[in-house]
């Protein structure tokens, strides 16, 4: 049966007091709670959606997830507080379960992770855009979704839907896998939207116009800090911070990419540089690294075969944004890859790497700096426009303690913003005024 399906179902709250008392009898919580659904679904229990929730319900709320691992089965079990709508469907390259749903709040404290080494690698789950969120499921290999299962109340349980996956062949996966014909629509959409500037007149001729991109977001977190800090709330306070020292300068037109908590994929990104005919794009990011002891901040410009081999595995981690998100890639490179072949870029990557030469230069006195070579290049997506001079900040390294605890205090996030916005003067300032600086 195709995989890609419209699930009107309601989910509640699963029972902490019977997880409790398995737990207390000495058995696995997880597992009993899993033989439990089993045999309400064997039972007959009416596997129905409740009748529509009025239009003044709240948004529902996620209030667990979890995952039981069996040798015929995978099986992923979701509760919320309300009816909430459901998509579910497969990815490939790499292969993934995408439960697409309405914006949804998430109330799930640590939620049990699968082994790893079972059918199920990892999972996460956030919004992926306004009005839209998501649990994306990564798989170690092929399986087959059956048909979701709900669960009304009953015994104290809320509503529950109940995903089973089952091991398939590559062959089918590949046959049923790919966004449903309405999704990719939309995307395409978006994308399409966000390549047109709004309506607002275009900035008086004086005016430069940056656009700063805080990367990642909503689902895709980025990289998590030594003491708990996210990369996607990080980069979104300084891109805000950066725009608002630009603004107070009053000869910069200023657009975020985004200014809350959403996903963005990368060519988007690229788009709604664009589209606003940017002058200078910023990418904002945090590093991490396998060595704790790495620490300071860098900055990255395009090419193709990057600086060297650290450089081009954090292009291919940054790069995997929108896989991050579920976001299907097919044909996914074939605009992009040809533009930055074909089009004249040259003179765009000179003007990217003369603005990081002299950001790094300046921010020196502002925070730790990457000791080796930290003017750096790498094949990242969103540098990619052939037509706006565009770096990637990568602001330290969330993984190293000191990193971490600087960028964590609003103290080093002003300095660092009024510096780079210093060297975004310096960039646009006559060469002889350059000169006497």
């Amino acid at each position: 049966m195709p995989m890609n399906r419209h699930l009107a179902v309601g989910l509640g709250l699963l029972a902490a007091a019977v997880l409790a008392g398995a737990a207390m009898a000495g058995s696995d919580p997880a597992k009993d709670g899993d033989d439990l659904i089993t045999h309400l679904l064997k039972d007959g229990q009416p596997a129905q959606p409740a009748a529509p929730a009025p239009a003044a319900t709240p948004v529902p709320i996620i209030m667990g997830a979890r995952i039981g691992e069996h040798s015929d089965r995978t099986r992923f079990v979701i509760e919320t507080s309300d009816p909430v709508s459901m998509r579910v469907f497969t990815l490939s390259n790499p292969n993934r379960v995408v439960i697409d749903m309405p914006t949804v709040q998430w109330h799930l404290d640590g939620p049990p992770r699968p082994t790893g080494t079972g059918a199920v690698h990892s999972y996460r789950y956030g919004l992926f855009r306004p009005g839209n969120s998501r649990f994306v499921i990564d798989l170690n290999r092929p399986m087959k979704v059956a048909e979701p299962q709900i669960l009304p109340p009953s015994g104290g349980y809320g509503y529950r839907v109940v995903i089973d996956l089952f091991p398939a062949t590559p062959e089918y996966f590949a046959k049923t896998a790919g966004w449903p014909s309405d999704l990719r629509a939309r995307e395409n959409a978006a994308e399409q939207l966000a390549s047109i500037a709004p309506t607002p007149a275009p900035p008086a001729p004086e005016k430069r116009v940056i656009v700063i991109d805080a990367g990642h977001g909503g689902i895709d977190s980025g990289t998590s800090g030594v003491n708990g800090l996210m990369e996607k709330d990080l980069v979104l306070d300084e891109a805000i911070r950066l725009g608002k020292e630009l603004v107070k300068r009053s000869n910069y037109t200023v657009h975020l990419t985004r200014d809350s908590d959403v996903f963005i994929p990368l060519r988007e990104r690229v788009a709604i540089a664009r589209s606003w005919h940017a002058d200078l794009f910023i990418s904002l990011h945090a590093d991490s690294n396998p060595d704790p002891g790495v620490s300071g901040l860098s900055i990255y410009t395009l090419s193709e075969s990057g600086s060297d081999k650290e450089a081009a595995a954090l292009a291919r981690k940054e790069n995997q944004s929108d896989v991050i998100a579920g976001v299907d890639l097919g044909g996914g490179n074939a605009t992009v890859a040809p533009i930055l072949i074909d089009l004249a870029q040259r003179d765009t990557m000179n003007r990217s790497s003369r603005f990081a030469s002299g950001a790094v230069d300046m921010l020196t006195a502002a925070t730790d700096i990457l000791p080796r070579q930290p003017h750096r290049s790498a094949a990242f997506v969103v540098l990619k426009a052939p037509d706006v001079p565009a770096v990637l900040i990568e602001l330290g390294y969330l993984s190293n303690q000191n990193d971490a605890g600087q960028m964590n205090q609003a103290g080093w996030r002003n300095r660092v913003a009024r510096t780079i916005a210093a060297a975004v003067d310096r960039y646009f300032a006559p060469p002889s005024a350059v000169a006497t600086h």
